[in-house]
């Protein structure tokens, strides 16, 4: 499995590298960062993600596992999938725009 840290997530975003950036439908509900794809179904996510998009999954801290499945189904589709696990309800909370019930 892949995983990134906050940091090359930031370097991803900073950079505006062309990939999707997907979430799990509950926690994409509670906060998450602009521009975001909700992955409410995995069926839907195959259906919105073409066979050669980069992909990161991604969770709302280092501790979350709800990436993992997603991941695993999506490497399995995609030819680049990437889990990265990240802080996004505080590190890059200062830097990027978030949206949802819990943003501030």
């Amino acid at each position: 499995m892949r995983l990134i840290d906050r940091e090359e997530l930031s370097q991803k975003l900073d950079s505006e590298e062309d990939f999707k950036l997907v979430l799990r439908e509950w926690a994409y509900r509670a906060k998450h960062i602009l521009g975001s794809l909700n992955l409410d179904t995995i069926e839907k996510g195959l259906e919105d993600l073409d066979m050669n998009d980069e992909v990161v999954v991604y969770c709302s801290n280092a501790d979350c596992v709800a990436s993992v499945a997603p991941y695993k189904l999506l490497s399995r589709r995609t030819a680049t999938a990437t889990s990265g696990a990240t802080r996004a309800g505080s590190g890059l909370e200062a830097r990027y725009s978030l949206q949802g019930e819990m943003a501030r």
